[in-house]
């Protein structure tokens, strides 16, 4: 299962994971440089960010060691560089990052874009995309389930998907985005295909909480590729997460 991957991806987690977090800011910046200037869909900036977060994660000592280190290092670094590129990842981390990490980029941002350094375009629509069709299906034993979220910015939309493992009560085993449309039908037709597969489409409230359980679960992936997908996608499905939360709630 492949993640859409945004242009001139680098393998983040090989470049930064070695290293503490506060000597990898010059590489971030680089790499924003070299990433952020080129994509025009909000999503691939969310994609690189969360997989930036991902791999810089490797470097911590949990969660809050990795926002503790961002909030206070990589942030006031990217103001203090006050360029285009150091604004586009002050936008991503606000997007991104957990609560105490999205107000201090939103804080920095709102500093460096009061000087005249421009936005990215994308930047307006970052983290605020409609919620759309969302729907699960299911081995009929119930072992293993996929649960799928679509979200629009714009006339382009891109589903959030997640493999769920009941056999480790409830784990996300892989995650993965997809862009395009078309997807619920395929999968619809496929799944009716199958006699041992389960369709169903669901409201965005379920889907809230089949997610939020799933996350609360934890992560179980096994294969290496399903590793990279789970770290790469975490703070992008959180993300998500709080959006179908609130979109369930209105």
């Amino acid at each position: 299962m492949s993640a859409e991957q945004p242009p001139a991806d680098a393998d983040l987690a090989r470049l930064f994971a070695p290293v503490a977090v506060e000597a990898t800011f010059a590489g971030v910046l680089a790499e924003a440089t070299g990433v952020l200037g080129q994509i025009d869909d909000p999503v691939d900036a969310e994609l690189w960010g969360s997989d930036l977060i991902g791999a810089l994660a490797a470097s911590t000592a949990g969660q809050a060691a990795l926002t503790r280190a961002l909030t206070e290092s990589l942030v006031p670094a990217a103001e203090a560089a006050a360029a285009p590129e150091a604004l586009a990842l002050l936008r991503v981390l606000a997007a991104l990052g957990a609560p105490g990490l999205r107000a201090a980029a939103e804080q920095a941002a709102a500093r460096v874009s009061a000087r005249g350094v421009a936005d990215p375009p994308w930047a307006a629509a970052l983290g605020d995309p409609r919620t759309g069709d969302c729907w699960h299906y299911a081995d009929v034993g119930g072992r293993h389930e996929s649960l799928t979220m679509t979200f629009t910015y714009g006339n382009r939309p891109h589903t959030v998907s997640v493999l769920i493992d009941h056999a480790r009560g409830g784990k996300i085993r892989d995650a993965w985005v997809a862009k395009g449309e078309g997807l619920r039908a395929e999968t619809e037709r496929a799944a009716h295909d199958d006699p041992v597969v389960v369709f169903e489409t669901i409201d965005v409230a379920d889907a809230g909480r089949r997610l939020a359980r799933a996350v609360a679960a934890g992560e179980c992936p096994e294969q290496p590729d399903q590793v990279d997908d789970v770290v790469a996608h975490r703070a992008l499905l959180h993300a998500r997460l709080a959006l179908l939360l609130s979109a369930g709630t209105r």
